[in-house]
């Protein structure tokens, strides 16, 4: 109730500067989503308007309208996901000079930072001890939380939103907004480049895309994997090899021989197997995000001076160059594209790991929502 006055309050001071939005929102953590109307607030003088095209489906949408993260980022409802956005600018404000009404425009997962602190000034935003999330974190304008991208628009700073290359596919851009970036950004900062040899752990979501990018920066890419059904997909999408990741011989022949393994797995696995197979000074970077906490072998990493590390997704710049080197090599995201009207289904789905590889959601449905 004190949450609820709270808002009220707030929108109520802010009532002559908003407009009325569509979106799709989840009441509770047992609430399917379904559609709504939400307050977006009019663009100030450095805000940019979007209307929202698409939008992916990201399986941390799921684990937060669930209330799964209750420890560390409890939900507020009613809960807007979505920060995978992709669309075209409808209004700037009289300050923003990156943007012009019809451009195509992106938005992924911040919408904020307090651009003084040494992450923001060194373009690492993803770090900012202060930085706003696109959905379901305070809003510094209207109160309450942010809405994020099951909506039909929305306005963001102009320092906080990308240019999409026009010869890309917008549905298959839109999860470039984090599964993009969040496989981009640790093979950019660990170089990867040509005659690198790489490991991609996992072909899901993020792994396709890991394998994508490793496959473009010219590395000798080696999936892995425990489903020997998916090798054909794996070459498709730019592997050299596919590794059986539960075949000890297999496993064996590439002993010591990585520069870099992206590790997409968010199940339990075992990291000793893996961590073994790099080089001298080679590193594993996690991505994804087990439950349980991995169990390290110390003497794994220091024979070879290995290193283990995590990343999450990448700065604002990092995140445009991203988007820049897609436009050149002309890699989007594989998605399955729906309407807003089977998201609930969607995420069922996802649950099973039953998408190749993102869902993308058509928005302009959410005019029949």
């Amino acid at each position: 109730m004190a949450y609820l006055a709270y808002r009220t309050s707030a929108l109520r001071g802010y009532s002559r500067f908003m407009y009325n939005a569509r979106a799709y929102s989840a009441a509770s953590a047992t609430s399917p989503l379904t559609s709504t109307v939400i307050a977006r607030r009019d663009p100030t003088e450095h805000d940019v308007q979007i209307e929202i095209l698409f939008c992916g489906i990201c399986h941390s949408d799921l684990h937060q309208v669930r209330n799964e993260w209750s420890g560390v980022m409890p939900t507020i409802y009613p809960c807007i996901p979505g920060h995978e956005i992709v669309g075209r600018v409808t209004k700037v404000g009289s300050a923003v000079t990156k943007f012009k009404a019809g451009d195509l425009a992106a938005v992924g997962c911040m919408v904020d930072s307090d651009g003084t602190c040494p992450e923001c000034r060194q373009g690492l935003e993803q770090f900012c001890p202060n930085l706003t999330l696109t959905y379901n974190f305070p809003d510094k304008h209207l109160g309450g939380v942010t809405y994020g991208g099951y909506s039909d628009s929305v306005v963001v700073d102009q320092k906080f939103v990308l240019h999409v290359p026009a010869n890309l596919d917008l549905a298959g851009a839109a999860p470039l907004l984090c599964a993009g970036i969040t496989t981009f950004s640790p093979l950019h900062h660990w170089g990867v480049t040509k005659g690198k040899k790489v490991g991609i752990v996992g072909l899901g979501g993020l792994g396709h895309m890991g394998v994508k990018f490793a496959h473009a920066l010219g590395a000798h890419v080696v999936l892995f994997t425990t489903s020997p059904n998916k090798k054909d997909d794996a070459l498709r999408l730019g592997a050299d090899e596919v590794v059986i990741s539960r075949d000890a011989n297999e496993m064996a022949k590439h002993a010591g021989s990585f520069d870099f393994i992206l590790d997409a797995v968010s199940a339990d696995h075992d990291i000793n197997a893996l961590i073994g197979l790099l080089r001298r000074d080679g590193n594993l970077t996690l991505v994804g995000a087990p439950e349980k906490p991995l169990q390290v072998a110390a003497f794994n990493l220091i024979f070879g001076r290995r290193s283990l590390s995590g990343s999450p997704i990448g700065g604002i710049a990092e995140t445009q160059e991203m988007l820049d080197f897609c436009g050149a090599h002309n890699i989007t995201a594989d998605v399955e594209v729906i309407p807003i009207q089977k998201v609930n289904e969607a995420y069922e789905r996802l649950l099973k790991a039953d998408v190749k590889y993102r869902f993308s959601i058509d928005m302009a449905s959410l005019k029949a929502a």
